[in-house]
C-alpha cells in the first residue's frame, strides 16, 4: 500500500513539470541545418508535429537532430518508433558523424541562443496544466520538494521563478550534478533525519527501472507521468508492473491520496 502522502517528493522537470517540445524542435532544427545544410532552412509544415509525437524515442539531446534527419530522409514514424536503436547508428555511420560532435553543436547553438535571447528561449517552455499550482500547494504543506533533472539547474530555477515558484538551489539537482537519478534519491533518504516516505515522479520508464534495480531503494514509490515523453507501449508496461504507478495529469493536480 502506498502511504497517503510523501514526506519527500522528487520530480523530474522536462516531461513532468515543463513541456519543452517547442524549444527541443527549434534547437534540433537549427542543429540539423548547421550539419546537413538543407537548401531550404524552413522546416516542412508537418515536421514539428511528427517530431513531438516521436520525442519519446530520444534518450540524449544529440539524438534530436538525428531524428529530424531520419524524418527528412523519409523514414516512417512507425519505423522510427520501433527501430530507433538501429536507425541512429546507421545515420551516424552513413554521415561519418559522432554523437559527441552532434551534441557539441547542439549545446553550442543553445548556449548562443540563451546568451543572446534568454527571454525568447525561456518563452518556448510551457508548464503542464495544474502542475505549478500543485507544486505551490506541496511547498506550503511541509512536504520537502526536490527536482531531479537533466536540464541545467539555473534554467529550471529561472523557469520556475517566472511562475512564482522560488526553490532554493539545493532543492534542484540539474545536469551539472552529473550523477544518476537513483544516486540522488539515495542521498535524499540519507539526508533525512526521520523515517522517509519518498515518492519519485518521472516520465521515462527506463529511469524508473534503474531505481527498481537498487535494492536499498525498494521503498521509494515510483510514478510514471503518463502525460510526459513516453509511449503507449511503455505506459502499458508500467501498468503491469506492481512497483510502478501510472499517474495521470488530473491525478497529479489532486490530493496525494488520489495518486493511486
Amino acid at each position: 500500500m502506498m502511504a497517503s502522502s510523501p514526506t519527500i517528493l522528487a520530480l523530474d522537470f522536462d516531461g513532468v513539470i515543463c513541456d519543452g517540445l517547442i524549444e527541443y524542435f527549434e534547437v534540433a532544427w537549427r542543429t540539423y541545418c548547421q550539419i546537413w545544410s538543407p537548401t531550404n532552412d524552413t522546416p516542412p509544415d508537418d515536421l514539428a508535429l511528427r517530431f513531438y509525437r516521436l520525442r519519446p524515442v530520444i534518450e540524449t539531446g544529440w539524438e534530436m537532430p538525428v531524428l529530424i534527419k531520419a524524418l527528412m530522409d523519409g523514414i516512417s514514424d512507425d519505423k522510427i518508433l520501433h527501430e530507433w536503436l538501429t536507425i541512429t547508428p546507421q545515420i551516424l555511420l552513413d554521415n561519418q558523424l559522432q554523437a559527441k560532435e552532434i551534441g557539441g553543436k547542439l549545446d553550442n547553438l543553445r548556449d548562443e541562443w540563451i546568451a543572446t535571447d534568454l527571454a525568447g528561449w525561456l518563452s518556448l517552455h510551457r508548464f503542464y496544466p495544474g502542475v505549478i499550482e500543485k507544486i505551490k500547494l506541496t511547498l506550503g504543506s511541509g512536504v520537502k520538494l526536490y527536482i531531479i533533472t537533466t536540464k541545467e539547474g539555473r534554467f529550471v530555477q529561472q523557469l520556475l521563478q517566472k511562475e512564482g515558484v522560488i526553490l532554493p538551489t539545493e532543492a534542484i539537482f540539474g545536469k551539472e550534478v552529473k550523477r544518476p537519478k537513483y544516486e540522488i534519491l539515495r542521498e535524499l533518504i540519507q539526508r533525512a533525519e526521520n523515517s522517509v516516505s519518498l515518492w519519485f515522479v518521472e516520465d521515462r520508464l527506463k529511469t524508473l527501472h534503474l531505481v527498481q534495480q537498487q535494492t536499498d531503494l525498494k521503498d521509494v514509490k515510483l510514478l510514471l507521468a503518463d502525460w510526459g515523453y513516453n509511449t503507449q507501449t511503455e505506459r502499458e508496461s508500467a501498468q503491469k508492473d506492481e512497483r510502478i504507478h501510472l499517474l495521470s495529469l488530473s491525478q497529479f493536480a489532486k490530493d496525494f491520496s488520489a495518486w493511486h
